[in-house]
């Protein structure tokens, strides 16, 4: 009997794998959840999962040119996920406002709102790209960098910063994709952006040495924003943008600017934490111990993507249900989404624990790098099943529109607590560096109770989009 059933689950499978990977147009409001999550999830998991490799395989090269290049990049990028927050802010609106669209099937209208969606993004776009070139070296001054730190770092800085358009239109029209359900085109998109820095990278590292990085990553995400344009104005999705689609709507602008202000400021506000947590490690423990945070958090954020691919899949569910009047249904998806993610996470949390020492020493055989890096992995390792919940209660509750609740949750939880107690332990009690790590999983231990509590009492199955 049961070696009957294996062949059969296993074709069952494989099948759903194919079908994901295929991009079929499916209606997520109907049918299995189970079915749904998974559809929905593998594409989005191996979409982060690439960007993932890369952003490992871009440290282990960066490695390679010393410790003031691995802070230069870990510094840089600190400060340029605010850039990456207003990019999955503006993500979060769309994904929210599409889904919904997609749910009352009402595609033209779907369309319409991505469209608006890019050209608020346009906007944004122009500032931080000028700022950003123009103050790069200001930018790791004060992030408490050394005098060599700014000297040698300082035009990666601006490159990635000039370049931060494709950050933007990578992750936002990605986010169009994923309401509309077609997670398999969001998943092509970012890989073909991952492939080619993956490629790019040591080559233009070899020839450029630092700036060659920030080279070969604007090439990468811009050659995979060309291809998603393709798509939406020249393919066969769901979607296809339009002229019209671009003729400027008040009120539809004024939806995405609701949603988005609040995720944007969502993100930041954890982005922010992350910059301070970054500055604490380097004014406590130096270039060395900064070293090795960026080296611990690349591998933190390794694991962590293919989660939050996981948790964007609960976000297109609830927005798609919703849209289609099945409320429970989307409830169920949320918690189904959640407890595959605490699955993931818990494997994560024993490999974190047990072999941050090997895992760590892949990337730097510097023996005062690896010590800092891998108590830093083991102590953010801890947190790893909560992160896991945080992330699909804080996405559920974005792609259902509402977008404040988890910008307070995370002002709370980073501001008020994770920020004070990482100046506490690393200032006042002697831990330096290690009071930092300490308050990382904290943090997320609380953010994943609050954003479960929220999520339970309901209020966001009467957001309206």
């Amino acid at each position: 009997m049961e070696t009957t059933r294996t062949p059969r689950t296993s074709a069952k499978v494989l099948a759903i794998i194919r079908q994901s990977l295929n991009g079929e147009q499916q209606d997520y409001t109907q049918g299995s959840i189970s079915r749904a999550v998974f559809l929905l999830a593998i594409p989005m998991i191996l979409e982060l999962s690439l960007e993932s490799v890369f952003a490992v395989v871009d440290m282990f090269f960066v490695g390679k040119l010393g410790q003031n290049a691995i802070a230069t990049v870990g510094l840089t990028e600190s400060v340029i996920t605010i850039v990456y927050s207003v990019a999955i802010g503006l993500s979060t609106a769309a994904t929210a406002i599409v889904a919904r669209r997609i749910g009352e099937k009402n595609t033209a209208g779907a369309a319409h709102a991505g469209a608006q969606s890019l050209l608020v993004a346009a906007l944004v776009i122009i500032i931080t790209s000028i700022t950003g070139a123009v103050f790069g070296d200001k930018i790791l001054e004060l992030m408490g960098a050394s005098a060599e730190v700014v000297r040698d770092g300082a035009i990666f800085t601006r490159i990635m910063f000039g370049g931060s358009a494709a950050i933007m239109l990578l992750f936002l029209i990605n986010g169009i994709f994923r309401g509309a359900g077609d997670a398999a085109m969001a998943m092509r998109s970012l890989w073909i952006a991952s492939i080619i820095n993956i490629i790019l990278c040591p080559i233009f590292i070899h020839f450029f040495g630092l700036k060659g990085a920030a080279i070969a990553t604007v090439i990468g995400r811009s050659t995979g924003v060309i291809y998603q344009c393709y798509h939406l104005f020249k393919g066969s999705g769901i979607l296809k943008f339009n002229n019209e689609h671009f003729r400027f709507d008040p009120a539809i602008v004024k939806s995405i600017i609701n949603i988005a202000w609040p995720a944007t400021l969502q993100f930041i506000i954890a982005s922010g934490s992350w910059i301070v947590l970054a500055k604490l490690v380097a004014e406590t423990g130096g270039t060395t111990a900064s070293a090795g945070y960026q080296i611990a958090i690349r591998n933190v954020v390794f694991f962590i993507l293919p989660a939050w691919g996981l948790s964007n899949a609960a976000a297109t569910l609830v927005g798609q249900n919703l849209g289609a009047n099945q409320v429970e249904r989307a409830q169920q998806s949320v918690f189904l989404t959640a407890k595959y993610n605490a699955i993931f996470m818990s494997f994560v949390m024993l490999l974190f624990v047990f072999c941050a020492y090997p895992i760590i020493s892949f990337f730097t055989k510097d023996a005062a790098i690896m010590q800092y890096g891998a108590k830093a992995l083991q102590i953010i390792g801890t947190g790893y099943i909560f992160y896991g919940i945080a992330m699909v209660m804080t996405q559920a509750l974005n792609g259902a529109g509402d977008t404040r609740t988890p910008t307070i949750i995370n002002f709370v939880c980073f501001w008020l607590f994770q920020v004070p107690l990482a100046w506490y332990l690393s200032k006042a009690t002697g831990l330096r560096s290690t009071g930092a790590f300490i308050a990382v999983p904290a943090a997320e231990t609380l953010i994943a109770l609050v954003a479960w509590y929220y999520f339970r009492k309901g209020k966001w199955k009467e957001v309206k989009v």
